[in-house]
């Protein structure tokens, strides 16, 4: 029996054998060893032709074997499979033999059929096979571990083997960024579009599927959470995805078609490609070694908007992330806060909770900072009752829907002057230092290949050449940030055109507020800044200050108040 020796192992993602070999039972000792004949085909390897074809390489090893006398012979088979990595059931079935000393030789083709990770073939080769006692043999390659002449050459062509793959990932990431950026989609239709059949690239609405996708960004904004809105649609025997598939394809159905999971609302509450835009590259690897997707950021994904019919609005759209990253914990009695999530504390920033139980009654449902902690914590109560913010914010709405509809020409008007006022006063200004900026950044560039040419031409030292290098470089950053910012003017109003259409759009599908709802408050209020209570004129003042949805605190003058986001409101605190 070959003595067990110990070998370190260098660290790689993909498992590898420990080369300590277990202990052989007697009988294993008399038994003839197996002769794995292995064959690997990725789906890059298989357009490079017949040659590389399981067929192929199957009939070559079994012949080779026959022709040199092995026999036992055991072929494992990985078709479509990578060789990045040796997370392959054909090879780590052929690994599990070697651990248990059954293998005597292992064939393959040529060294890449084995694997593309040099690091990981040539610990095999080297160290974990002759620890086991299996001869390796690449055929083509000449690689015959018994006579370890080709040693050498076996490092680099392995070496060679792992380029291929990174060569191949280079090439299709570039294929998919040309596709990605041309405005194409580039994965399957979600739930709620097809592709259109006189065009594939382009996505058309599900008849079937897309009102129930509107559907759930409607309870959304009407305040329920994942959970709910599942509930909701299985109570209304809405069928899921999966189940409307089946159903078209005439697969068999689910167990429960109706029973929607949270996480299937919460991805479709987060798809933005329902707003009808093309939005790739939400996702990326490190490396074409790690099959892990990562989220992007937002700036380094491709956006193009209306390239299909939208089914929620970019506003609704919005509304809903900003609703879903304030979520409101369910409260212990049945009453459910209206305004939970959106009330701020105007000292310590913190959210206000909705303080509720099962023997209060109406009028003693309240709000409370989180930080004050019954007088133990950071801050003070900022104590505000339901009943009378209700009165406030309804109040606050017929006033704006009333000054809103009596002249909506004079009101975009005001608003837009209101928002741009400040900004027009150094628009040329502005636009003469973007020129300025633009033209300073492109002569940098020559100034600094200029300075290069005089630091090769020994015109310039080392030192000086560092440092004026440097300082413009320097400079050149600065401007980019400058003309950035300059630039974001022009975006900044036309956000502000779209959201003040948004609103005016609001005050007219609720012509007659008559009573606050969920929806209501989630559609038209975007947070409420709630002040410290003034008792020092002997009575309970409050003050409130009322952010609205696409408008925020923009002074709108209403009837005889100057303000309505800023509003005192007088109440006494209910013991």
């Amino acid at each position: 029996m070959t003595a067990t020796q110990k070998h370190d192992i260098i660290p790689i993602c993909t498992t590898v054998l420990s080369a300590d070999q277990p202990p052989k039972e007697d009988i294993m000792l008399d038994q003839q060893k197996i002769t794995i004949l292995y064959c690997r085909l990725s789906n890059e390897d298989a357009q490079e032709g017949e040659s590389n074809s399981i067929a192929n390489q199957r009939e070559y090893l079994t012949r080779y074997a026959r022709d040199h006398g092995y026999t036992n012979l055991k072929i494992l088979v990985d078709d479509g499979y990578t060789g990045t990595n040796f997370n392959r059931p054909g090879v780590q079935e052929g690994f599990e033999l070697v651990k248990q000393g059954l293998v005597g030789c292992w064939l393959v083709k040529d060294l890449s059929r084995f694997g593309r990770d040099y690091l990981t073939v040539g610990q095999y080769t080297d160290i974990i096979f002759p620890s086991y006692d299996v001869r390796f043999i690449a055929i083509n390659d000449g690689v015959d571990s018994n006579r370890g002449d080709s040693e050498g050459f076996a490092a680099i062509r392995n070496l060679f083997n792992e380029w291929y793959p990174r060569d191949t990932s280079k090439k299709v990431r570039v294929s998919l960024r040309q596709r990605g950026t041309s405005g194409k989609h580039m994965g399957k239709p979600p739930y709620g579009y097809r592709c259109d059949p006189e065009d594939k690239d382009h996505w058309i609405l599900d008849e079937e599927a897309a009102p129930v996708v509107k559907l759930i960004f409607d309870l959304c904004i009407d305040g329920k959470g994942p959970e709910q809105i599942a509930r909701i649609l299985e109570e209304k025997q809405i069928m899921t995805a999966k189940a409307l598939y089946a159903k078209r394809k005439k697969k068999p159905m689910p167990e429960r078609p109706y029973h929607w999971g949270n996480q299937s609302i919460a991805g479709i509450l987060e798809r933005q490609e329902y707003t009808g835009c093309t939005c790739n590259f939400k996702t990326y690897s490190k490396s074409y070694k790690l099959k892990k997707r990562i989220p992007n950021e937002p700036e380094n994904m491709f956006y193009l908007p209306d390239t299909q019919e939208a089914i929620v609005s970019q506003a609704q759209f919005d509304r809903v992330q900003e609703l879903r990253k304030n979520k409101r914990r369910p409260a212990k009695a049945e009453r459910q806060g209206l305004f939970s999530g959106l009330l701020f504390c105007a000292d310590c920033g913190g959210k206000l909770h909705f303080a509720t139980s099962k023997s209060f009654e109406g009028k003693q449902d309240h709000y409370v900072c989180n930080n004050y902690k019954s007088n133990r914590g950071t801050c003070t109560a900022h104590y505000i009752r339901e009943d009378v913010l209700r009165e406030i914010v309804l109040e606050r709405i017929r006033a704006v829907n009333e000054y809103i509809r009596s002249d909506v020409d004079g009101f975009q008007e005001e608003w837009l002057q209101c928002r741009r006022t400040d900004q027009e006063r150094s628009i040329r200004d502005d636009k003469k230092k973007l020129e300025q900026a633009k033209k300073r950044l492109a002569d940098l560039d020559v100034i600094i290949a200029r300075l290069y040419e005089d630091y090769v031409l020994g015109n310039l030292n080392q030192d000086r050449y560092r440092k004026m290098s440097a300082d413009y470089e320097a400079e050149q950053e600065r401007l980019k940030l400058e003309i950035e910012v300059i630039e974001e003017w022009v975006e900044q109003r036309e956000e502000m055109n779209d959201g003040l259409d948004a609103f005016i759009a609001l005050t007219q599908k609720y012509v007659d507020v008559e009573k606050l709802t969920q929806t209501i408050v989630n559609e038209y209020i975007k947070k409420i800044i709630v002040y410290a209570p003034d008792k020092s004129s002997g009575k309970r003042k409050q003050k409130v200050k009322i952010f609205f949805n696409f408008v925020d605190d923009v002074d709108i003058p209403v009837i005889s108040e100057p303000i309505i986001t800023q509003t005192t409101y007088e109440h006494r605190k209910t013991a």
